[in-house]
């Protein structure tokens, strides 16, 4: 995803994201705070038993309403970069770092986020499925935008199914199930009809 980020044109920054209501400068100024947030848990030990883990991480929210003032605040900061190429060497910088610490961590180690407790390995899991997701929310609208690996694709859509405790249709793409799933595209009627019952339980917004 860096390296996606990394080969956009400035142009493309003031394109819309497929998160409703930023544009993709909004979008990789989020993903600068997320990096920030990964370095934060990886060192931030905890002595008490998981109570979480890379499914149970994540809860079932009301679609957002527009009103979330650490939304709004993203959209202030993003602003202030002035110049693309700035959003570009943070997120590279602290990207990298984030990337770097998750290689050097120990995943039975537990650490601390959001007032729970995981182990290391079921917290990046989890930021497995955030950044996939992100990364087709970067590239929404930018169809010569790199798209994420498919390995990373797999595992989130069997994250999103395990949330979700059913399976989706197997003539499903992995990608197709990740932006049906979580909202982020409407099923057409065939694929409604082949979601069955599933569908009923969509969209599925993670927070």
């Amino acid at each position: 995803m860096r390296t996606a980020v990394a080969e956009l044109p400035d142009e493309d920054f003031e394109r819309p994201s497929g998160c409703t209501g930023w544009l993709v400068r909004d979008l990789v100024c989020h993903l600068i705070i997320d990096a920030q947030d990964v370095l934060i848990t990886l060192v931030t030990p905890a002595e008490s038993q998981p109570t979480r883990d890379a499914v149970t991480y994540w809860d079932i929210v009301e679609p957002p309403a527009g009103d979330d003032p650490l939304d709004a605040l993203i959209v202030r900061l993003a602003a202030a970069y002035e110049e693309p190429w700035l959003l570009k060497f943070h997120l590279d910088d602290v990207g990298s770092a984030a990337g770097r610490a998750a290689e050097l961590a120990d995943p039975s180690v537990r650490v601390g986020t959001r007032d729970q407790v995981l182990t290391a390995g079921d917290y990046l899991c989890a930021y497995v499925l955030e950044w996939t997701l992100h990364h087709l929310d970067l590239i929404a609208h930018l169809p010569d935008a790199a798209e994420p690996p498919a390995e990373g694709l797999t595992r989130s859509r069997e994250l999103l199914e395990e949330i979700a405790g059913a399976a989706f249709p197997p003539s499903f793409s992995d990608r197709d199930v990740l932006l049906i799933g979580t909202g982020r595209r409407a099923p057409a009627e065939a694929e409604k009809a082949e979601l069955g019952e599933l569908a009923g339980k969509l969209p599925l917004v993670l927070g």
